[in-house]
């Protein structure tokens, strides 16, 4: 029995369709997501004042010792940070996130450029 042309043809058009080619009823997946950082915090109260702010380090500048209105996540955008914080030293790139506890601490730029970063502050209202 000779194969139907119609048959034929419908086969032969699958050929062209990319493999893999998502079908007209599938729902959009949603984009990929990593947890840079989790941190259980307990809250002085039911107010808060969260404040992000970007930071750029010239090449070489160092914080003089300071503090922060509140603790927070800082995570670095370029370069390489260097903090020194409770006594302790680490230094962080590009894509990496860490816990500031809002105590005494400087930052170092200790990379080759510029290095920028973006501070998440949580503290009480004023």
């Amino acid at each position: 029995m000779p194969f139907p042309r119609s048959l034929a043809l419908a086969v032969s058009s699958l050929a062209l369709l990319p493999w893999g080619a998502p079908s007209l009823a599938q729902e959009p997946q949603m984009p990929p997501r990593q947890v840079l950082l989790e941190k259980s915090l307990e809250l002085p109260g039911n107010k808060l004042n969260t404040r992000v702010v970007r930071v750029i380090f010239p090449h070489g500048y160092k914080t003089p010792l300071h503090t922060h209105e509140g603790p927070g996540p800082r995570y670095v955008l370029k370069g390489k940070i260097k903090i020194e914080e409770g006594g302790q030293s680490h230094e962080y790139g590009p894509g990496e996130v860490f816990w500031e506890t809002g105590q005494w601490m400087t930052a170092e730029n200790v990379g080759d450029g510029e290095a920028e970063m973006v501070i998440v502050e949580l503290a009480s209202p004023k």
